[in-house]
């Protein structure tokens, strides 16, 4: 099924592609000679799924080239992917991933000095959701039943009324990132396809029309229920997801608590049959889509080293993690012969203070083997190894700090990726955008703030002995479930998903000098407080010069 589903997110279209610049402009035109337009894409039936695979495609794909070349103006395409730079302006700007390299995105989000000047990785997730804004509302303008009926598809509505609601999703989706990296973004939608440019929408009121628009996809007939199409595609399951997350974050978004909302929510998804696959490792092991791990994925971004190629995805998190010497020393513990992953950039690492959330048993710094601490006896959620590196970070050199193959080049069975497999330096692992686990802390964290700040519902402490039984570590569960507890559990359940920002903002602590970390704000222990501004990213440049009915964010 997987290998289908991704071969069909490769039959797309050509001509959805369009520089988010000219957003306003998008027609149906072909791009190049080869370019498809609407009067002969949708000349089959089956190109309607087409269209909604390159929809759900546009997490991994860059282009409709090879995974070298973007179809943005940057000047790195594997570092132009949605799922990448999501993980990075979410995770990079935090406690829990730190970047070595020199690449120009990368100082910036790490020290909290970006501006509205070109940051590639802003301008990467801003882009690409605004594209894929574009590329649904052109889909809905081509899937209207005045369409369907003048091609002499009108067979087909019942089905395409399916794929519109999907397609719906996609774009709520889009527009969630938006409001939680941007605030205020344009609010464009099918009226603005080769119409007016779209104007600004504020952060209140995108989250109403979202909050609208997936409660109407939760309720819609023609929405999928859990297990009625192919997985990965959204399902209901996938709708009370974001609704889940978004309502854990009203405060932040609005100025208004839903935390009844969230945890109700967060209860729906629950309830929907899915469970918690019991080794959490085969999570994000390559062959994630058929261990059974797909049993507690809601929605994620599908990946394939054969259809579906990127040098973003999880590749990066695969292949940046380790150094030559780590990649061969992991696999050897672990009784490997050869590599655990294909390739070694070398350029992610962590700090020591956020590993120490971690339980881990018996660290050492200068041991000169093993993992640097006993594995067996701590927290299975935890892949860290840091022999050969001092514990006092330094972003200039290559052996300091941690380093985390959580993403790996393993297979469920015990072997790795060889490089006697076509396009072995490309990652398989589908990277989880929303998973059962997180909806268990979701559910028990909206109950300790409706409870005075310590989880007082037994169903929500049921939730979080599940989460800690599967990772070894039951018997170290504290009596008393607090928030900052419950902080530190997300962080290691959920570390490099592209969590971690959204929740230190929620708890008040992105900005406060009293939650310091290594390299906040470009100081070494820390102790610094961020400006407010930095809750959020500035609109881009290019769209505020293109676009007169845009303001930039307070602060930029």
């Amino acid at each position: 099924m997987k290998k289908i589903t991704k071969i069909s997110f490769l039959a797309v279209l050509a001509f959805l592609l369009v520089p988010v610049s000219c957003i306003n402009d998008l027609d149906t035109l072909p791009l190049n000679e080869t370019d498809a337009t609407s009067e002969t894409a949708y000349a089959e039936p089956a190109s309607y799924l087409n269209g909604l695979a390159y929809i759900y495609g546009y997490w991994a794909l860059v282009s409709q080239g090879d995974a070298g070349s973007s179809d943005i103006s940057v000047s790195d395409a594997g570092q132009s992917e949605l799922a990448r730079m999501y993980m990075v302006l979410n995770e990079l700007s935090t406690d829990s991933f730190k970047i070595i390299w020199g690449d120009n995105y990368v100082a910036p989000i790490q020290y909290q000095r970006w501006t509205s000047a070109d940051n590639e990785a802003i301008i990467a997730v801003y882009t690409r959701c605004m594209k894929g804004i574009t590329l649904v509302n052109e889909y809905l303008i081509q899937t209207d039943d005045e369409k369907l009926d003048e091609r002499g598809h009108s067979g087909e509505k019942e089905t395409i009324h399916g794929y519109r609601v999907e397609a719906r999703f996609n774009r709520a989706l889009f527009y969630y990132l938006l409001l939680d990296l941007f605030g205020n973004p344009p609010f464009a939608m099918e009226e603005n396809i080769g119409g007016d440019l779209p104007k600004q929408i504020q952060r209140k009121d995108l989250y109403d029309w979202l909050e609208a628009e997936l409660l109407e996809l939760a309720n819609s007939p023609d929405m999928p229920s859990k297990g009625q199409v192919p997985y990965p595609r959204a399902t209901k399951g996938s709708v009370w997801a974001v609704l889940a997350r978004m309502y854990l974050n009203a405060e932040v978004y609005t100025g208004t608590a839903q935390w009844q909302k969230a945890k109700d929510a967060a209860t729906s998804v629950i309830n929907m049959g899915y469970s918690l696959h019991p080794n959490y490792q085969e999570l994000f092991m390559q062959d994630n889509t058929t261990n059974g791990a797909t049993q507690e994925f809601i929605y994620a971004v599908s990946y394939d080293k054969d259809h579906t190629q990127s040098w973003g995805g999880t590749t990066h998190l695969v292949s940046a993690t380790l150094s030559s010497d780590a990649n061969k020393a992991i696999a050897q513990n672990l009784g490997l012969s050869g590599l655990l992953n294909p390739e070694t950039w070398n350029g992610y690492h962590v700090a020591d203070d956020y590993v120490q959330r971690f339980e881990l048993s018996g660290v050492q710094w200068g041991a000169k083997e093993g993992f640097g601490y006993d594995r067996e006896k701590s927290d299975k959620r935890a892949f860290f190894y840091n022999i050969g590196s001092t514990k006092e970070f330094d972003n200039t050199t290559t052996d300091t700090g941690w380093r985390c193959w959580k993403f790996t080049g393993l297979y469920s069975d015990g072997h790795t990726v060889s490089d006697a497999e076509s396009n072995y330096t490309f990652s398989s692992i589908d990277f989880p955008i929303f998973r059962l686990a997180e909806m268990y802390l979701i559910h028990a964290e909206a109950d300790a703030r409706m409870s005075g700040g310590e989880v007082s519902d037994p169903i929500s402490k049921g939730y979080i002995d599940q989460l800690r039984e599967r990772a070894g570590v039951a018997s170290k569960t504290p009596s008393t479930l607090t928030l900052d507890w419950l902080l530190n559990e997300r962080a290691r359940e959920l570390m490099w998903e592209g969590h971690r920002r959204t929740d230190l903002i929620r708890y008040g602590y992105f900005t406060s000098m009293q939650f310091p970390w290594t390299l906040k704000g470009g100081v070494m222990n820390g102790k610094v407080s961020l400006p407010e501004h930095r809750k959020i990213y500035p609109i881009i440049l290019d769209d505020l010069n293109a676009n007169p009915n845009l303001v930039q964010n307070p602060g930029y």
